[in-house]
Order: structure tokens, then sequence, then C-alpha cells
């Protein structure tokens, strides 16, 4: 006598078997695979991956985080429009030495000498901020926490330069930089810089 498949846990049971709860032990989850439970039919989705934050993975970077970014340009050309004016400064003392009005005027010829190696100083160290704003602002898309960081280092600093020795002119040097440090150091900065990268 066949009640048809035998694996069928609502068929008859096969001759020699027991029913559960009949002195036969009854079998974890029968009719399942060991170590699975039952789906309600469905079957189960793979866990989704939490990413830094708990929050979905950061694909387009935030506005303040690309506000900071643009700020960053606005340092480059108000560093390029710096590095001209000090330039040009510092050739025109050097031109004015020569003059032969102001030759005989020691006072001139002492300030002019201290004047013009200041005015050169002042141009490479414009250029190599200059140069370092670039950088910093180019890894905005791919770095990671140290670019956060540098860049924290970079803005303070800018805003400290832009109160001493430049306080006229650097006005709006410190502005920028402190908001720079702000956008760069919130929980949304953070976030962009401690993203993953697959």
């Amino acid at each position: 006598m066949s009640y048809g498949d035998p694996n069928n846990p609502y068929g008859a049971p096969q001759e020699g078997q027991q029913q559960p709860g009949y002195g036969a032990p009854q079998q974890p989850h029968y009719g399942y695979p060991q170590g699975q439970q039952p789906g309600y039919g469905y079957p189960q989705a793979p866990p989704v991956p939490q990413q830094y934050g708990g929050g979905p993975a950061m694909t387009s970077m935030p506005g303040t985080v690309s506000a900071a970014r643009a700020l960053m340009w606005v340092i480059v050309g108000l560093q390029v429009i710096g590095v001209a004016v000090f330039a040009i400064a510092a050739v025109g003392i050097n031109a004015a030495k020569d003059d032969n009005g102001l030759k005989d005027d020691s006072d001139f010829q002492r300030l002019a000498d201290q004047s013009t190696g200041v005015m050169w100083a002042f141009v490479v160290f414009g250029v190599a901020w200059l140069i370092f704003a670039i950088v910093l602002a180019t890894k905005f898309r791919t770095g990671g926490n140290g670019v956060r960081i540098t860049t924290l280092v970079f803005a303070i600093v800018t805003a400290i330069a832009g109160i001493y020795p430049f306080i006229i002119v650097g006005l709006v040097h410190t502005v920028l930089g402190i908001l720079i440090a702000i956008f760069v150091g919130n929980s949304t900065g953070s976030a962009w810089f401690n993203r993953p990268r697959y």
C-alpha cells in the first residue's frame, strides 16, 4: 500500500515508522533542511551592509563639503592675485632703488632693501600656499580622513594668517578659512571623508 511521496510531511507514515509523539523522538523542523527556519514561502534577502554612520553609502559629495571645495578654489584665486600684487610691488620697489632722485635717500634705500626681501618672501609663501590649496581642493573627491585633517589645519592656519600679519587684506581669508573648517569638520564632512570605498 503506497501513500505517495515518502518525504511528504503530511502523508501517512511509511510502514515501520512511528508518528512523532508516539514513542519516536520528534525531528527538529520536520520537513525542512537542518539549520534553516521556515520562511513563509519567500526566500530571505541577504542582510544589507551597514555603512559608516548607519546610513546608505554616500555616492555624491554633500553640499557643505562641495561648498568647502569651492571656497578652496576661491582661496586659490585670491592667492594668485596676492602673489601678483606682491611680485609687482617687489619689482617696483627694486626699480625705485635705482631712481636718481632716491639714490641719495638713505632711509628709502634701507627700507627698500628690507621691503624687497619681505615682498619676495611673501611671493614664495603665497605660491606655496596656492599649490597646497590646489592639491587639497583636487583631493576632496577621492581623499580620505587624512585629506580632511590636512584641510582643517590648512583652514585654521589660513584664518589665523588672515588676522595677523595680513589684517586688512586677510579678512576675506579669515572668513573663508573659518567656513572651510566648519564645513569639513562637521559630521557630514566626517562621513564623506570616512566613507567606504569599494
